[in-house]
């Protein structure tokens, strides 16, 4: 049944209804102007960007590698990755560089776990320091694992986990699998003021959000404390949500705990078993664009769509609420699966594809 909904084709304004109910958001005129650059090539999968000071950037690849690229030259980082399982959607995922410039936090699955492990970078080669967050839940298939990290501008981490297509996992609040966590950078511990910041459970003090399928990533909205996120449905209804602190975002394919069958053709966010959940702000609706990283850029709110092969660039209010949404042609079907989006300090977008072989990594300006 849901593969005959999702058949069918409708243009993205008809499909950007929320899952509340209202009127669709309007499709808007594509950017003018826009420019891109293709700084880098060659990458396999590349999965994060993160910036340095001097210009370079580093750029995480699924199979397990680190690149560093400076002035358009990418050079490999020395850093032991040994224990990295590369299977189906993982491997080496996000990267978040820490304020000091001297460390990132990368994540990946394992034989046992997904983790967050922190590295210190010295030229092109990386020292582990800390295994900063472990024991996330790994699906030994890869599936459904997250996982990306991103520093929130008080300090704290937040990180996007996927729920490993296990049907407990997004409801549970002792289980780091379908969330949005919270943690303290240095000791991977949950922020002190987490909503569950009193429970006896280290998982569920860590957890800032629940009720996710697979988040692909968390944005600040610049001057705001709005929070955004991106989030892959099944075949349909693919989610932006606007994060509220300790709120249940209503995937639950366990029904109630009933089952132990991962059921797919549960709504995304169920309104009905929980009617405190919080609806998306946008859906896809019955089209499948495998939405990934999100950015702020020019004032809009840009992602990535990997099945969607294009960039999608929403338009929100004060409140943030979807007014439109428009997709630039230069990035429509042209450049293939679209994955990571990073906006850099000089204000310019950075995207990766992530076709499997010769992926780039390209920069964007002007679109205006």
């Amino acid at each position: 049944m849901r593969a005959l909904v999702a058949g069918l084709v409708l243009v993205v304004a008809a499909c950007s209804t929320p899952e509340s109910g209202g009127t669709a958001p309007s499709k808007a005129p594509a950017p003018t102007g826009l420019k891109i650059e293709e700084v880098a090539g060659g990458f396999q999968h590349a999965w994060d960007i993160g910036f340095l000071p001097d210009g370079s950037m580093l750029v995480t690849e699924r199979p397990g590698r680190v690149k560093l690229v400076r002035n358009g030259q990418v050079t490999p980082v020395d850093i032991d990755l040994t224990d990295v399982q590369v299977r189906g959607e993982g491997g080496l995922m996000g990267l978040v560089i820490h304020p000091d410039n001297q460390r990132f936090t990368i994540c990946y699955n394992t034989v046992r776990d997904v983790r967050l492990v922190t590295f210190r970078l010295e030229g092109a080669k990386a020292t582990k320091t800390k295994d900063l967050v472990t024991g996330m839940p790994s699906n030994p298939s890869g599936r459904h694992s997250g996982c990306r990290p991103t520093l929130a501008p008080d300090g704290t981490m937040f990180v996007a986990t996927g729920d490993i297509a296990q049907a407990r996992n997004p409801q549970d609040r002792t289980s780091l699998g379908g969330k949005v966590l919270r943690i303290d950078p240095e000791t991977g511990e949950g922020a002190k003021d987490n909503p569950f910041a009193n429970s006896a459970n280290a998982n569920e003090r860590r957890i800032y959000t629940y009720g996710h399928r697979n988040v692909q990533g968390v944005v600040f909205r610049p001057g705001t404390d709005q929070i955004f996120s991106a989030e892959h449905g099944p075949d349909v209804d693919d989610e932006v949500n606007l994060l509220r602190k300790g709120a249940n975002y209503g995937w639950d394919p366990s029904k109630g705990g009933t089952q132990s069958r991962y059921d797919e053709d549960v709504p995304m966010t169920d309104l009905q078993r929980f009617p405190d959940a919080v609806a998306a702000v946008w859906s896809s609706g019955t089209r499948t664009e495998a939405i990934c990283q999100a950015a702020f850029w020019n004032g809009k709110l840009a992602i990535t769509a990997l099945k969607g092969t294009k960039l999608l660039l929403f338009t929100l209010d004060d409140a943030g609420k979807v007014q439109n949404v428009s997709i630039p042609d230069e990035l429509n079907d042209r450049y293939g699966r679209l994955r990571a989006a990073r906006t850099a300090q000089d204000g310019s977008l950075y995207i990766t594809t992530s076709n499997g072989t010769d992926d780039k990594l390209l920069r964007l300006t002007g679109g205006v």
